[in-house]
């Protein structure tokens, strides 16, 4: 059971590390081209269509942090559990107080300067889930010796 939680953990972390680069690379930066009287629906359709691609695998991935920390993985210091956690709890603030109320602002219209602050803030969400997803590469090198 544990190395089951453990491959959700590190599926939902790498998964989710390439969604937020797609996110920082293209989708976030797409927003600028979009044509101002149709931004509102394109981002609603955004925000609809992404909350199910992201959301399972965010909730995943808290709840196996938390998991990880009762029950360690073979060979794995918990100076680095609790640093994944650590930085899963700073992907969560970031969403949730400073993306979530970004997308707010985008979603009454179409503002340059809202894109860029979500573009630019976003990058601490990108980083510590690069960070996380070197972790659990380290994790299941330690833990499967391939």
């Amino acid at each position: 059971m544990e190395k089951i939680l453990l491959l959700a953990h590190i599926a939902s972390t790498l998964y989710l590390t390439g969604v937020v680069w797609v996110i920082q690379l293209v989708q976030y930066p797409f927003f600028t081209h979009i044509n101002p009287e149709s931004f509102t629906k394109y981002h609603d359709d955004y925000r609809f269509w992404i909350t199910p691609i992201v959301a399972p695998a965010m909730i995943i991935e808290l709840l196996t942090s938390i998991f990880l920390l009762y029950y360690p993985p073979e060979n794995i210091d918990s100076k680095l559990i609790w640093s994944g956690l650590i930085l899963t709890i700073i992907i969560w603030a970031s969403t949730f107080f400073v993306q979530v109320p970004l997308h707010e602002k985008l979603a009454r219209g179409f503002d340059l300067q809202v894109i860029k602050n979500l573009v630019k803030t976003n990058w601490l969400r990108t980083i510590a889930w690069s960070l996380r997803s070197l972790l659990v590469l380290y994790f299941v090198w330690q833990v499967f010796r391939f």
